[in-house]
This record gives C-alpha cells, structure tokens and sequence, in this order.
C-alpha cells in the first residue's frame, strides 16, 4: 500500500503542496508531530496554481545525452500543439512531430517525411490516439523481436537537416504567454508546473510501437524507494536508454497519472503500483521532457506539468566536495544546505545536507504535505552529502529533511545550513534568498586601518528582543544607531543572533548557526539593521557559540542516527552545567562547519567581532568535571587539544579572510596565550589561541567585590582593584560589565553599590569613571547607563520610564546616562585612553598603595607621551588639597572630567581652573598638585593648553 501523506490543515494559499500533490484533491494535512504552524507572514512560498502558470513548455533535446540538456540562448520552447499523423501524411496543425525541426511557425516537413508518413493507414492513425491501459497492455503482448525492427523502423526515417533550428513561437502565442502567471514569474517567482492543455499534445504514434512496458522495478529498488533508504533513486527513477528506446520512471504516490510531454509526444507511463509509474518510448535519445501528473478523476481531475527532478545531474561541483571531504570549505554555507539557481536552464532549488550515517533522506516540507515519499536525495559518495535539485521551488517554502536512520526508523530534522528558519516555536527550515543591497562600502573600507587594540572601543551590549520589546529589525533600525550614537559608544555586541528554542534567554542554547533569529524579522532584515548601524559609525559585534548545542530531537543532537556533531564518548559530549552536547572539535566536517560558521556571519552579515562564548568550557576537560569523570590527552593532561586546535583555525580563518574583523573570547581562566598569535608558542607548549581580546572576567569580579563593600571595609579589599595591574599586559583585554552581573539574584549595576540612594549613584558613577581609565577596553551592558536598579527581564526590557521628565527621580538618572555620554566623548578625544593599552609603557601607578584613603591614582600615555591623570576617590568624604605626584614636564593641569558635577547628579565638588605643578617632591616625583577629590567620585585630569 502506498503510504498516505500525514493531514496538515492549511488556510494559507501560499503554504499549498508543490506540483506533486495539489491541495484540491488531499486530505487536509497537519504538521507532524511536535512541528509548531508558522505565521501567515512567513508562509510566503509561491502556490502550486501561481507555479503552474510560469512554467514554460517542453522543449526538444538538442543533443543526444543520458540527461536532457538544457536550451540553449534562453530561447523559449514551441508550445506549438503535437502532430497527430493523418493517413494521407499532413498534420493538423503543421507543427512538426517528435525530434523534428522547423524554420518557422508554419514551417513544412521535408519531401522525404511526407512520404513515409503517407504510408501510415487509418489503423496507425487510429492506434497513434490510444494511450489507455489497453493499449500498453497490446504493447506488452508484443515479442521482444520486434523492438530491433521497430528500431530500424525509426532509423529508416529521413534525418533532421542540418543547421535547422526549432521554430521561435508566433507573436500570437507570445502575447498569450503574458499572464498574470507569467509576470509573476518575471517577478522571480520560481516555476515549478503549468496545467496541462490535454489538447495541445497527441498520444505517442502507434506507428512508432506506443508505450512499451518497463521491466518491473526489483523488491528491493522498490522497497528502498518507498521506505526512504534508496541511496541513488536518480539511478531507478528519471530517464534512462535502455534497449528498444528510452525508460521513464517516476514515484508520484498520489497520482491517478502521469504522462510523458515533450515536443509533439505526450505518452501516459503505465502504473506499477504503490505511486511507481513506468514506460517505454521508443525514441532514440532522452528528450527535453517534462512530466504531465494527474490528480483526481472525473470532472474534479487536476493536472500538473512539472519537471522530472531525477533528470538533473547533481547541483554541486566536485571541487566542493573535495573541500567538504578535507574540512576545508570556508564558504561551506554556499555548497550546503538550500539554495534557490538554475541548473541545466531550469530555476529550482538544491538541497544539499551531510548524513554519513544515514540510510536515506528525503526532503519533505510544504510542497509535499510534509511527506517525502517523492523527494529521495542521493548519496553523493564517500563524503556523506546528500543531494537534490527540485525544479520549480523557490523561495519561502518550509522544508526539513526526512531522514532514515541506520535502525531502520526516521526522523524529521531542520537543516543545519539553513539560513532562515520559522519564527519559534515552529521550526522548520525556510528556503531564503537574500536581496539586501549594502550601503556600508565606507564602513567596511575603513574598518581594517587601524589595529583594535589599538583603537577606542566602548562596547554596548545589547539583548535585541528586549532592548525596545516588540520592535522588529527594522524597527529597531531606526531607533538603535541613534541612541549608541548619542551616547558615544564605537559599538554595540549583540545577543542573541543566532535562531535558539528559548526567547526568555540570551541565546546561548543555538539550534540555527546559520539563521539570525526569526523572532524579530528575515535575514535580510537584520542585515539592514547592521547597515544602518555602520552608516551611523557604529560597529557590530554578536555573540557566538560554537562551545555546545541542545538536545533537540529535532535539531543536531545525533542528527543521522548516531554522534555526528557531538562527541562519541558520551561522557565527552554531554556538558555537565547545562544539559547540553559538546561539539567534536576533532572531526574534520564539524570543525569546518564551526569555522566556516565563523566566516559566514562576517561575510555575508558584515559583522565586525565575534565575542566567543564559553572558550574556558572547551578548553579544559575535566571543566565542571570530578576526578573520574573525564579522560587525559595523549600526554595525560586536562586540556582539549582538540578545542584548542579548532579555536587556532578560527581565528587564523577569520583574521585572514575578513580584515578588520575582531574575536573576543569570553574566557574565565588563566589560560596562557589566548590573544597571542597561533604561531607563538608560549611557556606551556602551546601556540596562542589566536583571538584579538579577552574578557577581562578577574578585573570584573574583583572589581564589583570591592564597590560592593561599604567605605569603611574597602580598605580591606584594595588589592581587588589593583591587582589587575599585575596582570593587565598578560592579554588584551576588554573590562566587561556585561549581562551576566544583572541576573539571577546578581542585582543590577547601581544595586550592587552600598549607601543611600544618593551614595549608590555616585559610587556607580566613579566606578563608571575608573572603569573607562582602566587599560582595555570597556563595555556595559544596557540599562546600566542610565542606574537602571532592576534586574534585566527579557519581558520588559531596561525601564526607559525612569528617564521619563514626568518621573520625579528622573533627573537622577538622566544624570548617569549624561556621565556615559561625556565618558565616551572625552574618551574618543583621548588617545592616551586606548592607543596603549597593551603596552606597558602607556600606564604608571602615582599611588596605588593608599588604602587608607580608599584612594587610587596613575597616569596614562598615549603614543606621543601625552599624559591624562586619573584619580578615583572611593571614599564618601571631600579629599582637600591632596597631593599627587606628577609628571615633571607639566607645568600645569586642568580637570577635564568629574563624576560629582551637578550635571551627572552629584555634589558639585570640582577643581576649577589649572592647577599648576609645584616643585614640591612627591611619591618618588620632584613636582607634585594638590586637587581637591570629591566624595566617591573620579577625575581625570589632562596638561594645560
């Protein structure tokens, strides 16, 4: 019994099957089970009725070959109606029959061709109009010697002339072609099948033998077929010479029919059962054909014309597969997965995916009512791709790949490559093409000039679905740009990108590595978003994951059947914090879809950074592990030299094809050499992992145990806020105050202070000043620029209403966003505050021993010795005339930032005027200043003039 497509009710026309199975005549199907129904808006691929009308005619095959070859000059095929032969030898339409040529609409048949066809009795004519089961069943009765006369039969008729072209249609028939079908297909709309004009064909010629029989396909061709674990179904189904013409097999399992259509032949194929339907025509090459299928009968009969999908040779190019083979693909993303071309002349999609293990896949999706039965992909060798060109299916439609593991059963899963996926919590796969048109050419030009490190970077980061709840990419297009470029920031890291089950997290739990999150808008929306942020100056950085992935059954986790993605030694795969699979680094295809990964969002999204998630967890064996639980290296130790081999290709892959491009690694160990260059080996043996910054994550701790300490005991804790500096040049490092410290009972930024609310504001606001004159670089997570006291919700967002004038402490916090604001100006304008901030020579303590104070002082320099002084006052007492030490080339200083002035909601305790140096030793300097520092607050203080 052919198996019956799984129901899947629809009320959206753009969401009807392909050309294989028209909505009219099946039962309304469901999704399968645990899929999710996709919003109307998403359903956008084209209808099988749309589809139909923009499928061109067949056209005759200009050349003998194994697979019909395409037109060639894009000329149109005839839709001239087939020849139906006449006893006395003319045509009814003057249309020229099967493989012969013409020189013009009504072009006449050559003397020779009169004459053989006038030798044809009114029984051929009258034969030549069957194509019932009758007459294949006459056909099959017939002795196998017959098929050598029948073939001399055919060679005994005159030759095409030479140099004779196919007829260009008659302007009639062009100005007909102009349909709405048409000009939606002008509107790339991809074809994918016409109603058939019964009319407009005639029944192969009974003259010529009619359809012959085919052998009957094997139990086990059969059987494979039918059960989705074929390996090569193009090798049974398609056309294929074999002796007495050519067999035609195609599996259409809820087809009443299918017939052959081709220039001036029309031949219904016999069916064998269980959707097979099979023929043999008697012509001696593969034809330019096209499959006429029939669903229903009666009155309510539907047809179709499609193109046979097993007529194509395979989509993908060797050298792809050689590169896939190696690992080495750094454009993987453009050999797998889905891709709307054209191939051999026909526009369709590929669908490519890497299975090894399985025993079969199959495409299902919307064009098929979710049932696969009639897309096998095949096997495309030794490198586990599996491949299918589909004619006609274009952009929009909702796939996944059916595939039969090796127990025997199946399973539905998403598309690994997929670049566009449904809005959660549907799943499926969307068949994407991108028309974004850049705009940044000045942006991308520039952003390779200078080195990061030593550049300014102030980093906002920002949770995209919550930052404004509701707003879709383009939305936030328009609001976003202009906020970070108020306030100074150079960029923004974004979270989370990449498409994830869960939309109250921060995205770190990935099942689309390749699809920005459906949540906010298409592909191409977020590549506007990123466009608008370059033109407005601002740089993008997105978080990254490559450490694990979840368990999804119907995402990566044992994909095909067994380990794929995730290591095979279970105790190696499973991740012991977060119920998640950890990537086999050691696989050369896994690797290469990680880096490649990697290229991918810089290339074709124009990202500037990646800030590389959870590097220490795929470092380190035994990380979150007890003794017993994981197994040494090669030589006995804990660290993954797998992991660390495939962070070394990323960043030397990344680094090398995309200038100007920046990796961060979010990295909470004391690894040696994580931003030291791959090639340098360090202390440990190891080369650098290769990444141009590291999360400072020890400054960020220490940092926020101390403010978190009342006055009194911080003088207890001042090695927190210094010993930094003993090992601030060991890396380079951004000082992150990011999303992790405003969650999960860690309070927000302003929350963590101690004092009254008057006292959390200022020490939020030296901590702020401090932060930014720090060697690195800064970032701060949203809602903290504005003293923000909640914790994040990804529900509400950051609370914009405590900006609003009618807020009475709004002045409070308007106040610290102004701080932020001025921070990021005077920053930019300072070169001594990022030019050096991996070298050592750009910073020098003027005391960093003053505990008793609660005081910190040091100067910065800037390429050319410029100095800026800054002295943070973590105190809630005024500090008259204290002296500092100062750079004996001064003569004389004026306060160019304080965080108590009024403006910023403080005291208004500043140092007006210069403040000239006096000869007067001082902490190992013979000139020294006395300022005056403010109650918990920063200054920074540049030369005069």
């Amino acid at each position: 019994m052919t198996p019956r497509p799984p129901s899947r009710p629809s009320s959206d026309p753009a969401a009807a099957p392909d050309a294989d199975v028209p909505h009219t005549f099946l039962p309304a199907p469901a999704r399968p089970e645990k899929e999710q129904e996709a919003p109307p808006a998403q359903r956008t691929g084209p209808g099988p009725e749309a589809e139909a009308a923009a499928e061109p005619a067949a056209q005759p095959a200009r050349k003998k070959t194994s697979r019909a070859k395409p037109a060639r000059g894009g000329a149109e095929p005839s839709d001239a109606p087939a020849t139906e032969v006449k006893p006395s030898g003319t045509s009814v339409t003057g249309a020229p029959a099967a493989g012969e040529p013409a020189t013009g609409a009504t072009a006449k048949k050559p003397a020779a061709r009169k004459k053989t066809a006038a030798k044809k009795t009114p029984a051929k004519k009258a034969t030549a109009k069957k194509t019932t089961a009758a007459a294949a069943g006459k056909a099959a009765a017939k002795t196998t010697a017959e098929a050598p006369a029948k073939k001399a039969a055919e060679k005994a008729e005159p030759k095409k002339p030479a140099g004779r072209k196919a007829a260009a249609p008659a302007p009639a028939k062009v100005a007909a072609a102009r349909t709405p079908a048409t000009q939606a297909a002008a509107a790339k709309i991809p074809a994918a099948q016409v109603p058939a004009d019964r009319a407009a064909a005639s029944t192969v010629s009974a003259a010529k033998g009619g359809v012959l029989p085919a052998s009957p396909l094997g139990d086990t061709d059969r059987g494979r077929l039918l059960s989705g674990t074929h390996h090569d179904p193009h090798a049974v189904l398609g056309a294929h010479p074999v002796g007495g013409g050519i067999l035609f097999r195609t599996l259409r399992p809820y087809a009443t029919s299918v017939a052959v259509l081709a220039e001036g032949l029309r031949a219904e194929l016999p069916h064998e059962g269980d959707g097979i339907f099979a023929g043999v025509l008697p012509l001696p090459e593969i034809p330019d054909y096209r499959l006429v299928v029939t669903y229903g009968d009666g009155p309510d009969g539907h047809e179709v014309t499609v193109h046979d999908p097993y007529r194509f040779l395979p989509a993908i190019g060797e050298l792809d597969l050689h590169l896939i083979g190696e690992g080495r693909h750094e454009e993987l993303w453009q050999a797998l997965g889905s891709r709307v071309m054209e191939h051999e002349g026909v526009p369709g999609t590929r669908f490519t995916v890497w299975a090894p293990n399985a025993q079969g896949v199959r495409v299902a999706g919307n064009m098929n009512y979710w049932d696969g039965t009639v897309y096998p992909m095949r096997s495309l060798g030794s490198t586990g791709v599996w491949e299918l060109f589909v004619p006609g299916l274009g952009e929009g439609e909702l796939y996944k790949f059916d595939i039969a593991r090796p127990d025997g059963s199946h399973t539905l899963r998403i598309d690994p490559m997929a670049r566009r996926t449904e809005c959660p919590p549907a799943n499926a796969s969307v068949i994407d093409v991108s028309r974004h048109e850049w705009s940044d050419a000045e942006w991308m030009a520039r952003r390779a000039e200078r080195p990061v490190h030593t550049a300014p970077l102030s980093v906002y980061e920002v949770h995209l679905p919550s930052w404004r709840p509701g707003l879709s990419y383009r939305e936030l297009a328009e609001q976003l740009p202009a906020y970070v470029k108020d306030l100074g920031f150079t960029h923004v890291e974004l979270m989370p990108v990449a498409e994830h089950p869960f939309g109250g997290s921060w995205g770190y739990q990935v099942t689309g590595f390749y699809a920005p999150t459906a949540r906010l808008g298409s592909p191409d929306d977020f590549k506007y978003l990123v466009d608008a942020l370059h033109r407005a100056g601002i740089g993008v950085i997105m978080d990254w994951v490559p450490a694990h992935f979840p368990r999804d059954d119907w995402a990566l986790a044992e994909f095909d059947g067994r380990t794929l993605y995730e290591h095979e030694d279970p105790a190696r795969a499973a991740h012991p914090d977060w119920g998640t699979l950890e990537f086999d680094y050691g696989r050369t295809e896994v690797r290469n879809f990680l880096v490649a990964n990697a290229v991918y969002w810089c290339s074709e999204f124009h990202i500037d950074g990646l800030r590389v998630d959870a590097v220490a967890s795929m470092l380190y064996l035994d990380y979150s592990r007890e003794h017993g639980e994981w197994t040494p290296n090669q030589y006995g130790g804990r660290e993954n030299l797998d992991a660390v081999a495939f962070l070394q290709e990323m960043n030397a892959t990344v680094y090398r094809r995309c200038p100007g491009v920046v990796t961060i690694a979010e990295e909470s160990t004391a690894w040696d050499g994580v931003t030291r260059a791959t090639h340098h080996v360090g202390p440990g043996g190891f080369g650098g992992l290769g990444f141009g910054l590291k999360w400072n994550m020890g400054w960020m701790h220490d940092s926020l145990v101390y403010m978190s300490k009342e006055p009194v005991h911080r003088k207890y804790h001042h090695n927190d806020m210094t010993f930094s500096m003993v090992y601030a040049y060991s890396e380079n490092y951004v000082l992150p105050i990011s999303h992790d410290e405003v969650v999960h009972g860690k309070r927000a930024l302003v929350s963590k202070m101690p004092g009254d609310w008057w006292q959390q504001r200022a020490n939020h606001r030296a901590y702020l000043g401090f932060m930014w004159s720090h060697p690195g670089k800064q970032l701060l997570f949203m809602g903290q620029e504005f003293a923000q006291g909640a914790e994040w919700s990804e529900e509400q967002g950051p609370d914009w209403w405590l900006l609003d004038p009618a807020y009475d402490a709004a002045p409070d916090h308007r106040g610290v966003r102004d701080l932020v604001r001025e921070l990021n100006r005077q920053y930019a304008a300072t070169p001594a505050l990022w030019e050096r901030d991996t070298d050592p020579g750009g910073f020098a303590w003027i005391d960093g021993g003053a505990w008793e104070d609660n005081v910190l002082s040091f100067v910065r320099y800037d390429a050319a010795g410029e100095p800026l002084l800054a002295v943070a006052n973590f105190s809630p007492v005024v500090r008259h005339e204290y002296r500092l030490g100062v750079p004996e080339n001064v003569p004389s200083w004026r306060e160019v930032l304080n965080t108590d002035e009024e403006r910023f909601g403080g005291s208004g305790v500043t140092n007006t005027g210069e403040l000239k140096s006096e000869p007067v030793p001082y902490h190992g300097r013979s000139a020294s200043i006395a300022p005056v520092l403010p109650p918990l607050a920063t200054i920074w203080l540049r030369p005069e003039g």
